[in-house]
């Protein structure tokens, strides 16, 4: 059986340049990333950004997803996956705890020659290889909605059903991941405002509604392009929400206002009900595109494992940030779990004699140690033109 964990690249701006977090671990004497063990039906996000906090007293707001790694646990693989993470604060007093007792924040050269494990050689590198700061755009579908068999009155006004409710809470503490407060824009329609509502009583940010981001019908016009531009010009976190029916045209909107670059099939599909993009931007360009999707579940034991949880509300209000005990609410209505589905992200190759692409392939992959993959690193240092890599995410 697979075991999934999440943790994440912790970056701060450092005197020299950007550092990035690492843990010491007093019971076996080791140096890495900050990562744990998925809470059963945890989504993995909310996974990354609680053992972050519960192993180090770091707060952070998720950016892009970066390629998880694979190795074996007493003869059980394992998958971490890994994101790219501002800090956003810190408990002071977090450290030392029951598994941490030492954290350090070191240049990213410094890191690798510090890690004690070559999958986090890869993952470091993989950060580095990337853009580190971004903008996010979120581009949402509205959760499940009644079907129209069974709604008799005008579609704006078809509300979401009980399962799209329950997604709808989840959602909300799952964009607060990626975006604590943003300019949230939604089609004037019931089931596309019951699905953002949450997120925005969650963060206390404002919803404008527009009439323009309904779903294309014969008749109506397309979604206006103005929105997009207005909203990537603005160089702030946002979020849209809309329909099957215009998000692709949306979507080439906002990328042709960011650069319009190649982006792979699996990325530009149409999105399922409460699936979302988040497009990330550069100064302006788009610098790559997280997919985040809703697979279908049957877990008839999640409920119990949930309001198990629930029960020890107050702690969790009080250990974790507001978005966590959120999450476990929803999970008690829900019959779904969250898992990254696709990424696009542009690579820098490093442009040396026998130099390594980081994201093309892992350490283990290439058969290189830790040590030789620490030394190409340091010698490679010049970018040359981005190339772009998908990564297919398990659910």
């Amino acid at each position: 059986m697979l075991i999934r964990a999440a943790g994440a690249v912790v970056w701060r701006p450092g005197p020299d340049g950007d550092q990035v977090l690492l843990v010491h671990r007093g019971k076996y004497d080791d140096w890495s990333l900050p990562k744990g063990k998925q809470e059963p039906d945890e989504p993995l996000p909310l996974t990354a950004v609680r053992e972050v906090l519960e192993e180090s007293g770091a707060s952070v707001t998720l950016g892009r997803h970066l390629a998880p790694v694979r190795y074996k646990v007493n003869g059980h693989p394992k998958q971490v996956d890994f994101w790219v993470a501002a800090l956003t604060g810190m408990d002071a007093t977090a450290v030392p705890n029951g598994e941490v007792d030492e954290i350090a924040w070191l240049p990213v050269p410094e890191a690798l020659r510090r890690v004690s494990y070559k999958q986090d050689v890869a993952v470091l590198l993989d950060f580095a290889s990337g853009f580190t700061e971004a903008v996010p755009l979120v581009l949402l579908r509205h959760a499940r909605a009644l079907p129209r068999s069974e709604w008799k009155h005008p579609d704006a006004d078809r509300p979401l059903d009980k399962a799209g409710t329950a997604d709808a809470a989840l959602l909300a503490s799952l964009l607060a991941c990626f975006a604590p407060t943003a300019t949230v824009t939604s089609s004037d329609t019931v089931r596309c405002l019951d699905t953002v509502g949450p997120y925005a009583e969650l963060t206390g940010s404002p919803v404008r509604a527009s009439a323009a981001l309904r779903a294309v019908r014969a008749g109506n016009k397309p979604a206006p392009a103005d929105l997009l531009f207005a909203l990537t010009a603005a160089r702030e976190p946002a979020i849209v929400c809309a329909h099957r029916e215009n998000l692709p045209a949306l979507l080439s909107s906002a990328l042709r206002f960011l650069g319009d670059p190649a982006v792979p099939e699996k990325v530009a599909k149409p999105l399922p009900k409460g699936a979302f993009l988040v497009l990330h931007a550069t100064g302006g360009t788009l610098a790559g595109i997280d997919r985040y999707e809703l697979p279908d579940l049957s877990c008839a034991s999640r409920l119990a494992a949930h309001q198990a949880r629930l029960a020890d509300g107050a702690l969790l209000r009080g250990s974790f940030p507001r978005f966590r005990f959120s999450f476990l609410e929803a999970c008690a209505q829900s019959t779904r779990r969250w898992a990254p589905s696709a990424c696009w992200a542009p690579s820098a190759c490093w442009a040396a004699s026998g130099c390594w692409a980081a994201v093309a392939c892992s350490v283990s992959g290439a058969g290189l140690s830790a040590d030789r993959a620490r030394r190409r690193f340091l010698r490679c240092r010049a970018p040359q033109a981005p190339a772009t890599t998908t990564t297919a995410m398990a659910r």
